[in-house]
């Protein structure tokens, strides 16, 4: 192998493994002390949750590559398919037993707290009465209950839901199998009632338990045991090529099949008989591509997201009340204050209220004839959907771009759409062969003589959920030369043979890589002319390998580049001769990073965007998305300070290099502790109070 082949095998970190250390940092977010208990159980969840997505999706996505007979080493970044699915299998096999540590850690500090997660062995005669009653009540009549023989052919177990694997030991000595389906429609966290200042809790994995004689009445066994087992399927929507379906139609069938796709992980009680496992896998048809992981007693801590609260407020994050943006008034016209000049909202830090307002207000005013959204996520209960069918009733012309193939989503969106267009909204169901992972707003006012725009352009889901936890920038205007912008990536919604031109928006699929490539160089020219040059970025993941290597080349002429990349980062920073100039950390904490900021130093006069895309290659090449320019002096000030704030953290800030160790920055003893979504908060407070 040549030194220049050595280099390029070792220019990456394959983004399947960085992905997993991504969730190892979510992880660590459980295991620290300083984290409040209850909170630290959620992380747990969010852990949990994260990988099952990983196998429906990127663990799916390999097996493919091995089942079509193909040694993927271009796509994974030097390793081949099959060897990646090992490493991927022991790397989870780790981290599930650290998981399994961590949780026993937080059983052993919630008793602490006089908080008691019980199993079936340490029931009292009064709980027992309450658990019987609410059995009886609650579980029984949503219970789906398999009772399994060589002649019954084995349902398809739905994708991610947990069961209970039950043997039967009869009288006969014969063994007897069956599944018990957790129900979804139960809380899996019972609540007990409280005895003094004891809380007890019971999953309802071990009520079931308790309650098998109930389920299992009519067989004469002489023993019984149940060992939870999960299966995971792939999370790949295949569509039909039947033309006389609709978009929606196969959307829909695609995720109905979802639940019957092929197995890709395979996680069971590791004190489960092992006739019983024999049993199951050979029914089940699990193979040896299959990952299959050993775990502990219980499956889908992913439900542990929604671990009750009990009323202690002690034990969780104190809530923020979001701030106003200074200038802005719910009470007044947006589009009044946005005539003036730009606002920038920084949720959750600030109230998402804005972006309801601003709909509210364009369905409202009769001088508005048209309102263009894109829609990537919708809450369950969507203010957005509503002012927008609002629009519609008042008369206005709505048209909304809405994305069906949004990951996990796609009912939610499916459900919205079939609402908007009973009425009237005109639907655009995106562009084929791309997802429209965009978010931008435009509408059109009758101003007399003129047609007037307005607008907003964000870096994050117009969801009302979602800007609870996560941040994101959304920028409102009414500079006609952005909104142009933004009304030509509609039209080529609708004629989407017809590639635009853009003066102001950088684009994706057609212009992104070559823009960003462009403002690159310009920071290159300045190293070579003696000048600084310096790249700032802020995103969830970086997988492009032009885009890395683009990286490399300004590190290599000397241009200093930070990067704050929350998820995958392929990019290897700090290595001599390739990446030396290249620092990367990653902030992991109370709420998710999401927000995505380009800023070039283009030799004093800062260039910056906000935008909707990472670099990943499916950002650059198979979506639509969208980076605006920032204009207003004042709030391209804002993003930098908050930027500088999120660069300085020293509490939250892994430092991201060729170890993948995770390591936490090093703080210096003479710098004070800078949290940094704690201290964004107060920097907002503190510009309402100046």
């Amino acid at each position: 192998m040549t030194k220049s082949e050595t280099l390029k095998n070792n220019s990456y970190i394959n983004r399947e493994i960085s992905w997993l250390q991504f969730n190892a940092r979510v992880l660590q977010e459980a295991q620290d002390e300083s984290v409040p208990l209850i909170e630290r159980l959620r992380f747990l969840g969010i852990f949990s949750n994260n990988l099952d997505e990983f196998f429906k999706v990127r663990y799916a996505t390999v097996k493919r590559i091995v089942e079509a007979g193909k040694g993927g080493k271009n796509q994974l970044g030097g390793i081949k398919a099959k060897e990646l699915l090992e490493i991927i299998t022991q790397i989870v096999i780790k981290q599930q037993s650290e998981s399994v540590e961590i949780l026993n850690n937080i059983d052993k500090r919630l008793k602490e707290e006089n908080i008691y997660i019980i199993d079936e062995t340490q029931i009292d005669d009064k709980q027992h009465d309450f658990i019987k009653q609410y059995f009886l009540r609650t579980v029984s009549p949503a219970l789906v209950t398999i009772i399994l023989n060589e002649s019954v052919v084995l349902p398809n177990l739905k994708d991610s839901a947990a069961y209970l694997a039950v043997r039967m030991l009869m009288a006969d000595d014969k063994k007897q199998f069956a599944l018990i389906e957790i129900p979804k429609s139960v809380n899996r966290f019972v609540e007990l009632p409280k005895q003094g200042e004891k809380s007890f809790i019971i999953m309802v994995d071990d009520l079931l338990r308790h309650c098998l004689s109930d389920i299992f009445n009519i067989f004469d066994y002489t023993s019984i045991s149940a060992h939870m087992i999960k299966i995971t399927r792939d999370g790949e929507l295949d569509f039909e090529s039947d033309l006389s379906k609709s978009f929606i139609e196969k959307i829909s069938d695609s995720v109905k099949h979802r639940q019957i796709g092929e197995p890709v992980r395979f996680v069971y009680d590791k004190t489960i008989h092992e006739d019983t496992l024999q049993y199951l896998m050979s029914k089940m048809g699990i193979d040896t591509t299959d990952s299959i992981i050993p775990g502990g007693r219980y499956h889908n801590r992913r439900d542990y997201m929604g671990f009750p609260s009990l009323g202690r407020t002690d034990l969780m994050y104190d809530k923020i009340e979001a701030l106003p943006v200074k200038g802005l008034s719910l009470q007044d016209s947006i589009f009044k204050a946005i005539t003036k000049k730009d606002y920038l909202l920084y949720a959750p830090y600030q109230t998402f209220s804005y972006i309801v307002k601003f709909l509210r207000e364009a369905a409202l005013d009769p001088e508005v004839k048209t309102i263009k959204i894109t829609i990537y996520r919708l809450a369950e209960i969507s203010h957005i959907a509503s002012s927008l069918i609002n629009a519609a009733v008042n008369g206005k012309s709505v048209t909304v771009s809405i994305e069906l193939r949004a990951r996990f989503d796609e009912q939610a969106n499916i459900d919205y759409a079939q609402q908007m267009e009973d009425e009237g909204v005109n639907l655009i169901f995106g562009v084929a062969g791309l997802k429209v992972h965009s978010k931008m707003c435009v509408i059109e006012r009758d101003e007399g003589k003129k047609i007037k725009r307005y607008g907003f352009i964000s870096t994050g889901n117009f969801n009302e959920s979602t800007a609870k936890i996560y941040t994101d920038h959304t920028l409102f205007t009414a500079n006609q030369k952005i909104l142009k912008d933004v009304n030509k990536i509609f039209g080529f919604f609708e004629t989407n043979y017809k590639i635009n031109t853009y003066k102001h928006l950088i684009v994706s699929p057609h212009y992104t890589q070559r823009v960003v490539f462009r403002l690159i160089d310009n920071e290159i020219e300045s190293v070579k002319q003696g000048k600084e040059g310096i790249i700032r970025l802020k995103m969830n993941s970086i997988s492009s390998y032009p885009m890395i290597d683009k990286l490399y080349e300004a590190s290599r002429a000397g241009v200093k580049i930070q990067m704050i990349v929350r998820g995958i980062c392929c990019l290897i920073p700090g290595v001599k001769g390739m990446s030396e100039n290249i620092e990367v950390i990653s902030v992991v904490d109370k709420f998710l990073e999401h927000s995505r900021i380009y800023i070039f130093g283009n030799n004093g006069d800062a260039k910056l965007y906000i935008s909707s895309a990472d670099w990943m290659t499916r950002n650059i090449e198979n979506r639509v998305e969208v980076s605006c320019p920032i204009y207003d002096e004042d709030i391209k000030r804002e993003v930098i300070d908050t930027f500088n704030i999120c660069w300085n953290d020293n509490v939250k800030a892994r430092i991201l290099n060729h170890s993948q160790e995770n390591q936490y920055r090093v703080k210096d003893k003479d710098k004070e502790r800078v949290r940094s979504q704690f201290a964004i908060y107060d920097y907002y407070l503190k510009k309402l109070e100046n």
